[in-house]
């Protein structure tokens, strides 16, 4: 399937390393608002078509599938045009800005037609499987709490601290955790507590949020841009534990018991990169005629942007144009 990227930042070069080393893709066209660094970017990554604008690739025939691999902030209206072209649609995550945008992006990606899913790459792995299965084998017998966390050094980079931009730790690290533990514990959610700490320009930098559902379980979450964190996710059972090495691309899962000690151990497969399997999905997808995602149905992803919209509300975090 030929492939074009919207946008030519970091995320669009590692996955263009990933698609290269994919047999079922070709890598095709990149399209970037200066017309130079979409052509470095072909260079470097063996793309086919340079395109200096968004509009001029979407109107590119041969483009099967659209990678948008530009800031949160503009999420929205390069899904909008991709739709408006015909063209399926693979969005980096956070879906969209708030839960707003991501219903009417639902609902026209449904009225069009147009195949579109968000990329939250975790929902796709191999590991989501494993981890389930786990649970539900019984090895660590009634289930009640999970832990996860999620945090980098990326204090210093402009997507991250603008505003304009969507920036803070939730929408780009946060929602992660989140996922980590609506994949696993569901979405029966019976409250939402959390805390905060803002930038100096008002953005989310440090979070604590503790989903409580309405079977008993909680999950206690936290995420941030100030420094690495261990990445670990923990389901704690009354026979013992589970622990997943990185929430973001999980490499290991190894279970304990009430003693410490190490009863079984899953090893995640080998793989590309980790972005193979939303791409090979939606080829899949796309070539049996759905519209949307098996991993991450557009209402799972309207859910999501609900629950970050009711936590910066409880922040008082808002972006600058946005309407609730």
């Amino acid at each position: 399937m030929k492939i074009g990227i919207l946008g030519a930042g970091n995320i669009a070069g590692k996955l263009a390393e990933t698609m290269g080393r994919m047999p079922e893709v070709e890598c095709y066209a990149v399209a970037s608002r200066e017309k130079s660094r979409a052509e470095d970017f072909c260079r470097k990554y063996g793309f086919t078509r340079a395109y200096g604008s968004y509009e001029e690739m979407l109107s590119d025939g041969q483009v099967e599938l659209v990678y948008i691999a530009t800031p949160h902030s503009h999420h929205y209206e390069h899904m909008k045009l991709c739709i408006s072209h015909g063209k399926p649609v693979l969005c980096e995550k956070a879906f969209t800005m708030n839960s707003t945008q991501a219903k009417e992006i639902a609902e026209l990606a449904r009225n069009k037609g147009v195949y579109v899913a968000e990329a939250i790459w975790t929902r796709y792995m191999p590991s989501r499987q494993i981890i389930d299965e786990a649970i539900a084998s019984g090895i660590l017998g009634q289930v009640s709490m999970l832990t996860a966390n999620l945090s980098y050094d990326i204090d210093d980079k402009e997507r991250i601290i603008r505003p304009e931009l969507a920036g803070g730790a939730l929408l780009d690290v946060g929602v992660y955790a989140l996922n980590f533990a609506l994949m696993h514990f569901g979405n029966k959610i019976a409250r939402i507590d959390s805390s905060v700490i803002k930038t100096q320009t008002g953005v989310d930098g440090l979070e604590t949020i503790t989903l409580s559902y309405r079977d008993g379980k909680m999950a206690s979450l936290t995420a941030g841009i100030y420094g690495r964190s261990d990445r670990k996710g923990i389901v704690y059972g009354e026979k013992g534990y589970l622990i997943v090495e990185n929430i973001n691309n999980p490499q290991s899962v190894r279970i304990y018991n009430t003693d410490d000690q190490l009863v079984k151990e899953y090893q995640v497969p080998k793989q590309i990169s980790g972005y193979e399997y939303e791409i090979r999905e939606c080829i899949e997808q796309i070539r049996k005629g759905a519209g949307e995602s098996l991993s991450m149905p557009l209402q799972t992803s309207v859910e999501v942007m609900e629950i970050m919209d009711r936590l910066r509300k409880q922040w008082g975090v808002r972006y600058p144009g946005e309407i609730a």
